[in-house]
């Protein structure tokens, strides 16, 4: 006989199975990153393997592969030899002293209050390492990026060919009444299209024009102040003006006013209001994100994911607010009931 009653023995089994839980949450963070991108790949794939898979009657395993190999071309590699060619600009630029130095004599002349040198080129020193630490290295974590992208399609393979067993065991253990568990799958599937795919498209968009107008008006290195507006890109409004100001400011300060000038008005009048233009559009498809939610959301996602906290930060955060929202549907539907059932039977006394 157990010294312990049926209850009891059920409370002691729910604080082991938390204590575990927790115990493997904490082995597996080191890999929080890879399964967030199973997560937000798995959203993005699944209206193709069912295309695919149900309605075309492709294997599952060979669709699965497919798609992975897509996703690989597509975003993996293009992401890393980006990151490559940035770290070696970045790193370029921080080695050059005398770029460094001409840098800070053009800022001094635009400045009209002096300035310690030392402090600006302290100043510089630290945003060019911050910036190099964003992006992935592709010697130093090559173990780390190699195991995460082996967790992460290793995952993806199998929450794809078993795509209904997995999604009925999300709907089987949500904490949620089935009607709030298909609205989360459905505002997430909405957010992360809104945050990945929608915000994804206005970076590209952005980068390219500032790409673009780089070149047209004969700015260094157009390709690569393109790029990095990409990635910047992500925090709204604020993002495109870090790289297109300070060019079109250094630009003036050589004499070159037309390029200057033309830089800033087509950086304002066109470059920022195609993101207000494209975020209404996306919108009105797949979701709105308050460019609020986007700014938080990366100032929380970068110290955690690094450069990928541009995208998942937002994600994150959204995802908070929508379980708020369920949680709150679900408190004023359990009052609704209450107060019927305290109604009812006070109608029978």
């Amino acid at each position: 006989m157990s010294v312990f009653s049926y209850k009891q023995r059920n409370n002691i089994n729910l604080v082991i199975i938390i204590a575990l839980g927790l115990l493997i949450a904490y082995s597996l963070q080191s890999i929080f990153g890879a399964i967030l991108s199973t997560l937000v790949l798995y959203t993005i794939m699944r209206p193709a393997y069912i295309y695919l898979a149900e309605h075309k009657g492709w294997n599952k395993r060979v669709t699965a592969i497919f798609l992975i190999g897509i996703s690989i071309i597509l975003i993996v590699l293009p992401f890393y030899a980006l990151s490559s060619m940035v770290i070696s600009k970045i790193s370029e630029l921080k080695n050059s002293e005398v770029f460094l130095k001409n840098l800070l004599i053009k800022l001094q002349h635009l400045i009209p209050v002096k300035i310690n040198q030392d402090i600006i080129q302290e100043g510089l020193n630290r945003l060019v390492n911050w910036a190099t630490q964003l992006f992935p290295s592709l010697i130093s974590s090559a173990v780390n990026i190699i195991l995460s992208l082996l967790v992460m399609y290793f995952l993806l393979y199998f929450m794809l060919i078993e795509r209904k067993k997995f999604e009925f065991s999300l709907i089987k253990y949500a904490p949620f009444r089935e009607q709030n568990a298909l609205r989360f799958g459905d505002e997430m599937r909405n957010n992360t299209y809104a945050n990945v795919l929608g915000q994804g498209l206005i970076c590209l968009v952005q980068g390219s024009l500032v790409s673009l107008s780089f070149y047209v008006l004969g700015y260094k290195d157009p390709m690569f102040w393109g790029v990095i507006t990409a990635f910047i890109s992500f925090v709204p409004v604020l993002g495109p003006p870090v790289v297109f100001v300070p060019a079109a400011i250094l630009q003036i300060a050589n004499g070159n006013n037309f390029a200057g000038w033309a830089m800033l008005i087509f950086g304002f009048v066109v470059i920022i209001n195609i993101d207000n233009v494209l975020r209404f559009i996306i919108a009105k498809k797949v979701g709105n994100i308050h460019p609020i939610i986007t700014v938080i959301g990366v100032i929380i996602g970068i110290p955690l994911f690094g450069i990928l906290g541009l995208v998942f930060g937002p994600l994150l955060l959204s995802y908070f607010i929508l379980l708020v929202k369920i949680y709150e549907t679900s408190t004023l539907a359990s009052e609704r009931l209450e107060r019927i059932k305290t109604n009812n039977e006070h109608t029978e006394l």
